[in-house]
This record gives C-alpha cells, sequence and structure tokens, in this order.
C-alpha cells in the first residue's frame, strides 16, 4: 500500500487493486501535481462540502463509477449529480471491501457555493479514520482544536494522522501541535497550508513544536514513509 500526499488536503491511497482519494481538490489547487485527466479513483471520501475539498469528485467519480463516501447531506447532493454515494455520519462506522470507514467529529463549517454564488448547506464537516490492511489512517479535514480528539487517540490507535497546520480558517501550527498531542499517531503529515495567502505557513515550525510524533513534510507526490 502506498499513501502520498498531493497538496491542500488531498491524500491518496493506492492498494494492489484500489486506489482511494481523499478530498479531491485539484482544478484550482495551487499546490498539487495531480491532473484530473490523469485520476480515475474506485473510492472518494469527502470530509466536508467546502469547495476545495470536494473538488473534482464529481468528474472523478464519474469515470470508473467511483463510489463516493461522505457526511449524510454532502452524499446526497453528490448522488444528485448522477454520482454513486454512500450517505455516512459522524460517529458511524461501515466496512467496505477495501476497509473500514469511521467519521469523526470536526469543528468547521460544511457548505458548497455555487457558481451562480448560491450556498448549498451540506450538512456537518468531518474528520475520516480509515482501518485499511493493519494501518490506522486519521484524515482530520478542517477543523479546530477540540479535547474530543484525545478520545480519538485512544479509542483508536493512529500510525498517520493529517493534520491541518493553514491557520485562518483551521487550526494554525500550536493548535495543530496540541492536537497531535492528544491523537498520538506515529506519523503526522501537515496538511491545509500555502494553498492561499491566508494560511500560508512554514510546516517546519508546525514540526519544532511536536514532540512525540515523527513529522513528515511531504511536497506534493511524495509518500508517506511508513517504515
Amino acid at each position: 500500500m502506498q499513501i502520498s500526499y498531493h497538496g491542500h488536503s488531498v491524500v491518496k491511497i493506492q492498494t494492489n487493486d484500489q486506489t482511494i482519494l481523499i478530498d479531491p481538490f485539484i482544478n484550482g489547487n495551487s499546490q498539487t501535481d495531480l491532473k484530473v485527466t490523469d485520476e480515475a479513483p474506485d473510492i472518494i471520501l469527502l470530509t466536508h462540502g467546502h469547495n476545495d475539498h470536494v473538488g473534482d469528485t464529481v468528474e472523478l467519480a464519474k469515470k470508473k463509477d467511483a463510489l463516493v463516501i461522505a457526511p449524510n447531506e454532502l452524499a446526497n447532493w453528490i448522488s444528485w449529480q448522477g454520482v454513486k454515494a454512500h450517505p455516512m455520519h459522524i460517529g458511524g462506522a461501515k466496512q467496505f471491501d477495501f476497509g473500514k470507514v469511521k467519521f469523526t467529529q470536526a469543528f468547521h463549517g460544511s457548505s458548497y457555493i455555487t457558481e451562480n454564488n448560491e450556498i448549498i448547506y451540506m450538512g456537518m464537516p468531518a474528520g475520516v479514520l480509515l482501518f485499511i490492511e493493519g494501518l490506522t489512517i486519521y484524515h482530520a479535514g478542517d477543523t479546530a482544536l477540540f479535547s474530543d480528539m484525545k478520545l480519538i487517540g485512544e479509542r483508536h490507535p493512529i500510525d498517520i494522522a493529517f493534520i491541518p497546520i493553514g491557520d485562518n480558517f483551521t487550526m494554525g501550527p500550536e493548535d495543530a501541535a496540541c492536537a497531535v498531542e492528544f491523537l498520538k499517531p506515529k506519523i503526522v503529515v501537515p496538511i491545509h497550508y500555502n494553498t492561499f495567502p491566508p494560511i500560508e505557513q512554514d510546516p517546519q515550525i508546525f514540526a519544532n513544536l511536536v514532540q512525540n510524533a515523527e513529522v513528515q513534510i511531504l511536497k506534493a507526490g511524495e509518500k508517506v514513509n511508513c517504515s
């Protein structure tokens, strides 16, 4: 299995026979190395409905009739776009053929802005726990720091965590480092920074604040070193 980071909050997981994309914001993402024309995922996981996370989901999903797994309201809306979707919600878990998915809480917003400047409410934002091939992967989505991260880490020992550090819209480096203390992952990868001016950050500042986890600062396209 290969786990790679592709700028902003985009994460790709490749197993022997399936490709999973999390929050596939590609077009308009200044930090990504991916091209929509080159990607054909089997599974797409969405944390919430903001445009910079839903991204190119509909176009990507239609290529191979991919399954989109998302919080309930977002999944329903995605299905209305002609895409196969499975709705879930915070605290719920389900075993799929590729692994087990569980949604966690996140403190943020969730809405989609159309080309006509209509704001569509997409339900609650979430984080995602993915249990796959013996690893537990946590993608926090967009979130503030919250104390129940301790409970997430205690109940589900995390191998790899993807944590936003951009500040302004999410946790900044200091709160993100505190989140790592709560979650206690073995490896942490900073995400959701440097895509737009309000979230410009030096990830090394975050790395210097983390004490009890291995921080891997990845460029777009680089793989997590799980060895």
